[in-house]
């Protein structure tokens, strides 16, 4: 029996969704807390999963992004900014890993993108817009819907962030909570779909 996902009027009384602060997001900058982050990253096996990129506004004007991605741990994340040469080989590690899972909605915009923009497939992606088709759902499921849906939480998403510039050298306070919330929500339905993971 197919079932619909909740609708943004119908999420829209629910208690907001509590995600992570400014203090537990980090930006690495340096080779040192790019091999940190790395480390940490691949350590956790599982992490949510985005990317971010500046939007176009041209007619056949293509996207030369992912400018940013985006690893959620349960405690924390981590932002990568592309343009950081310091730590671009740390990430296609990262990005083609078979052993590190990364777990996000609506990812085969993110996958086309890092395959042209690194040369390498993303490596071990669960797409939960897919789990929740299998789970009987018709309609797409998307972040929104599944904080709904999983906790009965609202989860807030800026559209003016989300068409916002992710190839400025430095990123906002509200990118940076926009764009760490998006793969720690993920990663937090994630698990409580699947609680023996």
């Amino acid at each position: 029996m197919s079932k619909a996902a909740p609708s943004k009027a119908e999420t829209a009384h629910l208690e907001v969704f509590a995600g992570l602060t400014l203090a537990q997001i980090e930006v690495p900058v340096t080779r040192a807390q790019f091999e940190a982050a790395a480390a940490e990253i691949l350590a956790a096996r599982t992490v949510g999963f985005d990317t971010e990129s500046k939007p176009t506004f041209a007619p056949g004007e293509v996207s030369d992004g992912p400018h940013v991605v985006q690893f959620a741990l349960p405690d924390r994340a981590f932002i990568f900014q592309v343009r950081h040469a310091e730590g671009r080989d740390l990430l296609i590690e990262l990005l083609q890993s078979h052993s590190l899972r990364k777990v996000g909605f609506g990812l085969g915009s993110d996958r086309s993108q890092v395959q042209a923009k690194f040369g390498v497939a993303l490596g071990a992606v669960i797409d939960l817009g897919l789990e929740f088709r299998h789970r009987g759902y018709r309609n797409a499921v998307g972040v929104r819907a599944a904080v709904a849906i999983v906790f009965e939480r609202k989860f807030v998403k800026s559209k003016r962030t989300t068409t916002s510039n992710w190839a400025l050298p430095q990123l906002n306070a509200s990118q940076l909570l926009y764009a760490a919330n998006d793969a720690f929500a993920a990663l937090k339905v994630f698990q409580a779909l699947h609680p023996a993971v």
